[in-house]
């Protein structure tokens, strides 16, 4: 893996580049700004001339598409966009299917590239939909909330939500190519910011504790748009990624620890229906809150540590108790079987992500059920 000025392509004296080492499916995560203008030269430089079509939410498309269609006109064949609507509700079969057919009659083939143009939603079904099409299609991200900068757009997952849980229907499929224009973020409402710097918290909580507390340092900047500060915050995050993702591409080990407050997190997002009552960020804020609270009922984690991660959450705006989730209370029975769909379960036991404190995560197998029911009731009642 390597980071620093990359020496490819037009006018990238300012970006970063990260590299995800994946041998010959190796790809680059460039972190700058004033990208989107120029990702069709990017694109052509790295991955040659040939057709592409983009795929978008409504709100990406009134800020950021036509400089991104200007910039693809110039280099190659683009054959248009796909603009589908905003929110978690339409990573699901039911827009899977038309948005496929829809890349079919733009008659993309194998050698040519999708284009998910968005954040996590868009990347997680325009990765999915490059990856059945044609039994596989090249595809590119460029995202553009803070959380598919940091999280989403690097490592290969892609896929769909369903009523048994999230992510469920999904394959792993790697881009080509991730550009991460951090001037994008100036125009996203300021919960989906809070809600991407959840996941970027994840990265210093799971395995760096100097990050973290750099963050309880820096978070101000980088919500000011400081550009040193929040490069080193999204660059130190895919950093991190990359080395996981290389290591264990189809999360058969160490990649678990990427999913810290995911297990309880998602189970919230289910049970809210992937509605706009609960934000993806703003669910693995409650459940990285959750697992270290957890991990101190286990003994695990310190008590201080605990309720640190939770005053650097609220310092910023995100919520840390099931309590804070709009709308009626769950019921712990409830989240426990949504947990149980969780893809970490092996032979029906679940896994959790927990902490032995900041910067130190481990995958804790064989979490007897009963525990975590009660540990739940505990939660959702305070």
């Amino acid at each position: 893996m390597t980071t620093g000025v990359h020496s490819r392509g037009p006018s990238l004296a300012a970006a970063r580049t990260v590299t995800v080492p994946l041998g010959e499916r190796a790809y680059d995560v460039l972190i700058g700004s004033g990208l989107v203008g120029q990702a069709g030269g990017l694109i052509a430089s790295r991955l040659g001339a040939g057709k592409c079509g983009v795929v978008t939410d409504e709100n990406v498309a009134r800020y950021h598409l036509d400089a991104l269609e200007a910039s693809l006109r110039q280099y190659g064949e683009y054959v248009g966009a796909i603009v589908l609507k905003p929110g978690e509700a339409t990573k699901s079969f039911r827009e899977l299917e038309p948005l496929s057919e829809r890349l079919l009659e733009m008659g993309l083939e194998r050698g040519d590239l999708v284009i998910a143009f968005g954040g996590g939603v868009i990347g997680d079904l325009a990765g999915f939909a490059a990856a059945i099409l044609r039994r596989g299609v090249r595809f590119v991200q460029i995202p553009t909330s803070l959380l598919a900068q940091v999280d989403s757009s690097v490592g290969g997952k892609t896929g769909i939500d369903t009523p048994q849980g999230k992510n469920l229907i999904g394959a792993f499929h790697q881009p080509s190519l991730v550009i991460a224009d951090m001037d994008v973020l100036k125009t996203l409402p300021e919960c989906e910011m809070r809600a991407g710097y959840a996941e970027v918290a994840k990265y210093g909580l799971l395995g760096d504790a100097d990050f973290f507390a750099w963050l309880e340092q820096n978070w101000q900047p980088i919500f000011a748009f400081d550009a040193e500060p929040l490069t080193h915050a999204i660059e130190t995050s895919v950093k991190t990624k990359a080395g996981i993702v290389g290591c264990d591409e189809t999360e058969q080990g160490e990649r678990a620890l990427l999913n810290l407050g995911h297990t309880f997190g998602h189970a919230f997002e289910a049970w809210c229906e992937y509605s706009d009552r609960l934000l993806h960020g703003e669910a693995i804020a409650i459940g990285m809150c959750v697992a270290f609270r957890f991990s101190q009922a286990l003994g695990s984690c310190s008590r201080g540590d605990a309720e640190r991660v939770a005053a650097h959450f609220q310092a910023v705006g995100l919520p840390t108790r099931v309590g804070e989730i709009p709308g009626d209370k769950p019921d712990a029975a409830a989240l426990l079987r949504l947990m149980g769909q969780d893809k970490k379960v092996r032979k029906g036991k679940l896994t959790f992500i927990l902490a032995r404190g900041i910067g130190s995560a481990y995958i804790a197998h064989d979490v007897a059920p009963e525990r975590v029911s009660t540990f739940l009731e505990g939660e959702i009642a305070a």
